[in-house]
């Protein structure tokens, strides 16, 4: 009897946002993914740029901001 999997979770442009903030304050990779449920490559294509392109910016305007 086959089980049905759970759809991944996607990570959403606040997601991202986020993610940069969390980072910058030297939180590690896999440890924000685990938080997220996602794979850390998925945290990695944030930082990388290869997803939600303008988060890095957002999200330094609210560091700046605060």
């Amino acid at each position: 009897m086959e089980m049905a999997r759970k759809a991944s979770y996607q990570l959403t442009f606040d997601d991202a946002v986020s993610i940069w903030v969390r980072y910058w304050n030297g939180e590690f990779q896999h440890r924000i993914a685990a938080s997220f449920d996602v794979n850390p490559g998925r945290v990695n294509d944030v930082i990388k740029g290869r997803r939600h392109r303008g988060s890095e910016q957002v999200a330094a305007a609210k560091r700046r901001a605060a």
